[in-house]
């Protein structure tokens, strides 16, 4: 019989990539103890190393059994235990390589993996790895992912709520552009959070810019000019659904646009080749303007010369008062009708839009606002540099104070923005295929679910299936991975799962995992907060660990009320005015 200390059995079937071990009578205590630690023997998710020569093969045990309960396993005694290992790679002398270039033969011998055999596995600092934790098994091994793989290949967070989710995000962004020491190791890195409930700048203020549509003190205000935008969702969003105003709309803005090409010669821009999705500015409210006569005007002249106004009625598009018109006569009689009066409802609700307060971030983007002149202050290249060429490696965009109802639209916009100025700029030396970027969305399962079919899905899509090709990755961060649209979780090369409690979302998860490793999948409810279970192209090895937890002041602010203590304060009167003027301006900053 074997004497080595990490001796665990041998090898009783080999089927595919699962290995049946049966093991020795020496380990029935369940405990080893090898090189002054305690190592338990059989945990599901722990390491078994198989000899094979000069080479070693690594598996993961996924199940473990008393034999009595195997039926392929009668003829062998009931008192012995076996346990089920998934192969997952090998080891070559130092060098470990991720799957198998040969399977154990029966009778084998099966040993426990110890630190130094765990060192060989993920001890490595090669450019480009990122320790973002420690291993459960072993907290003296650092947990390493490929950073390339990770932004290249897009991944996902996913977790129930309570999970460390938010955390565990803060954690995951600071080991990427942070060294242990604090210092910056990423200087250059482009990261772009969506923080969905302003729970992020807390927790990341000094690697990054956070951009506010209600900025507090050290935040930048944020922009989105409507002529970024998808043309066709901006009507929808500013007249809804007719399409015979669409049409008129969209000949507009490309009459507008190649009038601001005329009226600046310095673009060098063929005026023949502008259309509805050249990202150049245009005055929407005079496009109103011109909507409004178009569809109200009377004519005195049956050939359409001079409009019949009504006197002093002609109208200001800037102040957003529509024309007026005398009313047309009967017979042939001035004036003559010229509109078919048809979009009072739609221009009424453009207009509407317009006045609205809570859209000016978007509808009145100051310096990016075109002028009477035909000119703006900021274009698209200060538009880009300030969320792109600042100094700070993550830029934060809040999105927690933003009309819910349009969420779709101004996030889809954003995306669209920053795709489309990966796809031109590719061969351009700061691209994105040079300086690649990452997308982190929170809160993914709100516009990525299989019901929605907006804009921010139809970008996703997009990003998912080409975004590498011109250095862009995307992060998915979701509680709930079943509403998440399947083709883009399926797109996601890395999986880091945190504990989830629902079935349904744990067995999507299970099934967008590459690796057939069920007995550490079925282990997610019962993860401790802020433990993961990481698989997929950046990972070396399916794992579970636990991520760094921050320092005290950086973790995000997510965390829960504290109801005992809170509700035992001795009871004081209370008054709700500051609510209240909070919810009327829209703005819940505590100095407002």
């Amino acid at each position: 019989m074997n004497c080595k200390p990490t001796y665990l059995g041998k090898v009783i079937s080999v089927s595919g990539s699962s290995v049946s071990i049966e093991l020795t009578p020496k380990v029935r205590s369940g405990l080893l103890m090898i090189e002054g630690k305690a190592h338990r023997i059989g945990q599901v998710g722990s390491f078994v190393r198989i000899p094979q020569g000069y080479n070693n093969l690594f598996g993961l045990i996924s199940e473990t059994n008393d034999t009595s309960s195997i039926p392929d396993s009668y003829s062998l005694s009931a008192e012995r235990r076996v346990i089920k290992v998934e192969l997952i790679g090998e080891s070559v002398g130092s060098d470990f390589e991720r799957g198998i270039s040969q399977y154990p033969a029966i009778y084998d011998e099966a040993h426990l993996v110890t630190e130094s055999d765990l060192r060989i596995i993920y001890g490595h600092n090669d450019l480009g790895q990122v320790k973002i934790g420690k291993l459960s098994s072993s907290d003296s091994i650092d947990v390493s992912i490929d950073l390339d793989k990770l932004v290249n290949r897009h991944s996902a967070v996913l977790g129930s709520t309570g999970s460390g989710k938010s955390t565990s995000v803060a954690s995951l962004l600071r080991a990427i552009v942070n060294k242990p020491d604090g210092q910056l190791q990423t200087p250059s890195s482009r990261i772009i959070l969506f923080d969905l409930h302003g729970e992020y700048s807390s927790a990341l203020k000094e690697v990054s810019e956070v951009f506010s549509v209600m900025p507090s003190e050290g935040e930048s205000s944020l922009i989105i000019p409507y002529w970024c935008v998808n043309p066709e969702r901006l009507i929808e969003f500013l007249c809804g659904q007719n399409e015979l105003l669409k049409n008129k709309f969209i000949e507009l803005i490309i009459s507008e646009k190649q009038l601001f090409v005329e009226k600046n010669p310095d673009l060098k821009i063929d005026r023949d080749k502008v259309t509805q999705y050249t990202p150049l500015p245009f005055n929407l409210r005079k496009i109103w303007g011109d909507l409004c006569f178009e569809d109200k005007v009377t004519w005195q002249e049956k050939d359409q010369e001079n409009p019949a106004y009504k006197d002093g009625s002609e109208g200001d598009y800037n102040k957003l008062i529509s024309p007026s018109f005398k009313p047309p006569a009967n017979g042939g009689n001035p004036p003559f009708k010229g509109g078919n009066n048809v979009w009072n409802k739609q221009l009424e609700l453009m207009r509407t839009r317009l006045l609205d307060s809570q859209y000016d971030f978007f509808l009145s983007p100051n310096e990016w606002g075109i002028s009477e002149t035909y000119s703006v202050d900021k274009d698209v290249p200060d538009l880009l540099y300030q969320w792109l060429g600042h100094n700070k490696p993550i830029t934060i965009i809040d999105l927690s104070l933003l009309p819910s109802e349009r969420l779709d639209l101004l996030l889809g916009s954003l995306l669209d923005i920053l795709f489309e100025s990966a796809l031109w700029g590719r061969n351009h030396d700061e691209g994105m295929k040079s300086y690649p970027l990452l997308l982190v969305m929170e809160e993914a399962h709100r516009y990525l679910s299989n019901d929605s079919n907006g804009l921010t899905k139809k970008m996703v899509r997009r990003i998912a299936k080409e975004g590498r090709k011109f250095g862009v990755g995307s992060m998915l961060v979701s509680q709930r991975p079943s509403e998440i649209d399947e083709t883009i979780l399926s797109q996601c090369g890395t999986l880091f799962s945190l504990r989830i409690s629902n079935s349904t979302d744990r067995s999507r998860v299970k099934a967008a995992m590459s690796d057939g490793l069920s007995g550490i999948i079925d282990s997610l409810p019962i993860l401790r907060t802020g433990e993961a279970i990481v698989t997929g192209e950046a990972a070396r090895l399916p794992m579970r660990f636990k991520f760094k937890l921050p320092k005290e002041g950086q973790y995000p602010n997510s965390s829960d009320p504290d109801v005992s203590a809170n509700w035992a304060k001795e009871w004081s009167s209370m008054n709700f005015d500051k609510i209240t003027h909070s919810w009327r301006t829209q703005n819940p900053k505590k100095n407002s």
